[in-house]
């Protein structure tokens, strides 16, 4: 069929809006209409990375309705709302144990469409688009996706406000519900107010966490996390550890990068208190030291963390319920876009001007 998608011919040149072909789906597959997409920093990374590799369509925040099922999908209807999310095998030993973001096929399954050979889901007239971008491909009208990254959500969701559910809220929500696991005497130091980092700070307040502290170069983030209930909210600085040393009486219990700035992740560390835990979200770091002394005399704990460590399904209906209950208040950090404005949504997101770029398809 064809539809309306996004495509990036280069690193360096915008997004152009194209008309292409997008298979049929086949039976094991779920033809889904996109209503919006979030625009995500993984976006922009493959963008930039993505040079030598052709004609791509990224998007991997996508929520819409679904139009067609494969006689083989079962879970997923025509008319139901979803949400989709990262692409996960299902069999290997880490699916199966319940950590599908470690899927041992996470690489081809999520990127090889667009890095490398994949699956051939998109074409134009100019030959093979690269697509199955996260399973999904989803800045475009339309996406072909699989039951593993498919999540059915109520009706009465918003799906304008739902996309960012799949990646980024889930990533940043997921690191502290699943791994950091803050209660009311913990404190928590979050670096990096993206959506990642304030979708983390709204699940530490839902936590009830006694005190967060967050740290952007950005002045305009550092106001949303301070309306969010930051307890302090800084810029980037020298004596980042001093202040937090001094703030909590010894350190944070709990510290959340989503820089991948390894001068940053060093501070975080820096800033534990003994048996802190020190959790690494971020794409692209590069060679990361950390003092081993301190490491092993204060029991401290360094680790990273894919998609919030979550089973999607399970994850992204919770979410949709905080959504709706007002527990996770997205609007403080999406902005909408129309579609064919996402050059303009991008330029923003990288000047630091809106946190969440979200699309609408018309």
């Amino acid at each position: 069929m064809r539809i309306r998608a996004a495509v990036s011919r280069s690193s360096s040149a915008p997004f152009v809006i194209e008309e292409v072909d997008l298979r049929e789906p086949r039976p094991d597959e779920i033809l889904v209409r996109l209503v919006a997409t979030g625009i995500c920093h993984t976006d922009l990374v493959v963008k930039d990375r993505a040079e030598g590799a052709g004609a791509v369509v990224l998007g991997h925040e996508g929520a819409g309705v679904v139009e067609r099922v494969g006689p083989a999908v079962r879970g997923v209807r025509a008319g139901d709302h979803v949400v989709l999310t990262f692409a996960s095998c299902g069999s290997c030993d880490l699916c199966r144990a319940g950590a599908p973001s470690y899927c041992d096929r996470f690489a081809p399954l999520n990127s090889g469409g667009v890095l490398g050979p994949g699956d051939d889901t998109l074409s134009g007239a100019g030959g093979r688009i690269g697509g199955s971008f996260f399973g999904q491909s989803s800045f475009a009208a339309h996406a072909l996706t699989r039951p593993a990254n498919t999540a059915v959500v109520p009706r009465t969701l918003d799906l304008t406000m739902a996309a960012p559910l799949g990646c980024g809220v889930q990533t940043g929500v997921g690191a502290v519900r699943n791994v950091l696991r803050p209660d009311r005497t913990s404190t928590l130091l979050i670096l990096g107010l993206g959506g990642v980092g304030l979708a983390a700070l709204m699940a530490a307040q839902a936590a009830r966490v006694r005190d967060v502290i967050a740290v952007d170069p950005v002045a305009s983030r550092r106001e949303v996390a301070r309306s969010l209930g930051a307890g302090l909210v800084l810029a980037p600085s020298d004596d980042l550890v001093a202040i937090v040393h001094e703030r909590t009486g010894g350190g944070v219990t709990h510290a959340l990068d989503t820089t991948a700035n390894t001068q940053v992740i060093t501070q975080a560390f820096g800033a534990l208190a003994k048996r802190g835990q020190l959790v690494l979200v971020g794409l692209g770091m590069g060679e990361l030291a950390i003092d081993g002394s301190q490491l092993m005399s204060g029991g401290r704990t360094v680790r990273g963390c894919i998609e919030g460590d979550a089973q999607p399904h399970d994850l992204i209906g919770e979410l949709a319920s905080m959504v709706e209950s007002g527990a996770l208040p997205l609007e403080a950090i999406v902005r909408h876009y129309p579609f064919e404005q996402i050059n303009a949504a991008v330029d923003d997101m990288r000047a630091g001007s809106a946190i969440k770029p979200v699309l609408l398809h018309g």
